[in-house]
């Protein structure tokens, strides 16, 4: 396997809940291997120019590059946010029975 085929994805939501629903939605559609929800956390940032500070979940989602597409589409639909933060982080080397994990579960059915 290369060490390009697979990425971690993260985003952040307000509520826990809508963590778990996307985190959800997005390993029953086979677009991510799995989810780990992280929160809640401190974010600090600027939106619309103005300074902010606020409470987020973070997820981060396990998948291919060949999937990611879908699955970013699935995150900016489902979000409850106009303009979520999406970032993709490649995977650079893990565990080969890990690794082979993550290809069958994203794989189509």
């Amino acid at each position: 396997m290369t060490e390009t085929e697979f990425v971690q994805v993260s985003t952040a939501t307000p509520e826990r809940e809508q963590a778990v629903v996307l985190a959800k939605g997005a390993v029953q559609r086979r677009l991510a291997a799995g989810s780990q929800i992280i929160g809640p956390v401190v974010s600090v940032f600027w939106h619309l120019g103005e300074f902010g500070e606020g409470e987020e979940w973070r997820l981060l989602l396990t998948t291919t590059h060949e999937r990611y597409p879908e699955l970013e589409k699935y995150l900016l639909e489902q979000h409850p946010w106009d303009n979520p933060e999406v970032i993709t982080t490649r995977i650079q080397a893990g565990a080969e029975r890990c690794l082979q994990w993550i290809k069958d579960s994203v794989s189509p059915a």
